[in-house]
């Protein structure tokens, strides 16, 4: 057959990507950047908030907030991300602030939006920091932490295998858990790590619960769990059996959770919208502030809890 001409298209019909953002950062008076949501008052209680005003007291602020003009008011902004930050540096005196300036008033792609450090994560970048000469007291003091629990997270990883630290190193596992695999031997370590990740499941509970049903010649030190606390092997056939059991109801309920989260998702995506548009926020606060909080509480929801409090599904 022959070949048919193709048409090139003209160099003006082909479009230039937009920036989001403003090439260089604007220094703004914080008094005249203006909130779009109301923190809840015992956010400044917060483990989040107290990182965060350890940090901009000790090395300064990493990272700028995000803002849009409000039009018709020069040097005047929306706030679109940053809303902990800005409030750190009211309460430490702060007068101006560099910002990053957003072309669009649009919410969707800001921290909320990102995956969060694992433990091995975060290990590894504290590994790297005291590397390079950073003392414990140091970043204990820029992450709001005591310098024994940096210590703690800098030996994490000590006792493990690599193979586990693999399996685990871009989950929720909590660093508590690591401290439950190192007493068990490499092979175990790996058996539990699949458990844990073939049921999705990295709680301290159910770690805990595989520490106990491992036979004693499978632990580090044999005594370490006491003749008391020993579980019989009927008793670990039948926690095998219920594990079983669960895999087979967690299979059921994926196929009905999946579009549910998806639902969620969409939902939650189009309230972050909404309520990235300034003049919406403010006729909710006069006229439905229920209303407000209610979609606050969802457009800030970073996952679902998996019902024993330590998991989390995520929701982008």
């Amino acid at each position: 057959m022959p070949k048919q001409p193709t048409e090139s298209l003209p160099p003006d019909s082909v479009s230039t990507p937009k920036n989001a953002f403003l090439r260089e950062c604007v220094r703004a008076k914080v008094a005249n950047i203006l909130a779009l949501k109301i923190l809840r008052p015992t956010v400044k209680a917060s483990m989040k908030y107290q990182q965060i005003l350890a940090s901009v007291e000790d090395v300064g602020l990493v990272e700028t907030p995000v803002v849009t003009p409000i039009p018709g008011r020069s040097g005047y902004y929306f706030l679109l991300d940053g809303h902990l930050r800005i409030e750190v540096l009211k309460d430490l005196g702060q007068q101006e602030v560099d910002c990053l300036v957003a072309s669009e008033d649009d919410t969707y792609s800001y921290n909320k939006r990102i995956n969060r450090l694992s433990a091995v994560q975060d290990h590894q970048m504290i590994v790297r920091a005291m590397e390079r000469g950073v003392s414990a007291e140091r970043l204990g003091k820029a992450l709001g932490l005591s310098p024994l629990t940096i210590k703690h997270r800098f030996r994490l990883l000590n006792g493990i295998c690599d193979e586990v630290i693999a399996l685990l190193a871009d989950t929720s596992c909590p660093a508590k858990v690591f401290d439950l695999l190192r007493q068990m031997k490499p092979i175990r370590q790996i058996e539990a790590a699949e458990l844990m990740a073939g049921n999705k499941n990295y709680s301290v509970m159910f770690a805990s619960a595989l520490l106990v049903a491992t036979q004693a010649n499978q632990l580090i030190i044999e005594d370490k769990v006491q003749p008391e606390q020993h579980v019989s092997a009927e008793s670990i056939a039948k926690m095998e059996r219920e594990l079983a059991a669960l895999q087979m109801q967690i299979k059921v309920v994926e196929d009905d959770y999946g579009p549910d989260v998806l639902h969620l998702t969409i939902i939650k995506g189009y309230l972050s919208k909404l309520l990235g548009n300034a003049a919406v926020v403010r006729w909710l606060a006069r006229n439905q502030p229920e209303y407000l909080k209610e979609f606050q509480s969802l457009t800030e929801m970073t996952g679902l809890p998996s019902g024993n409090g330590d998991s989390e599904t995520a929701l982008s």
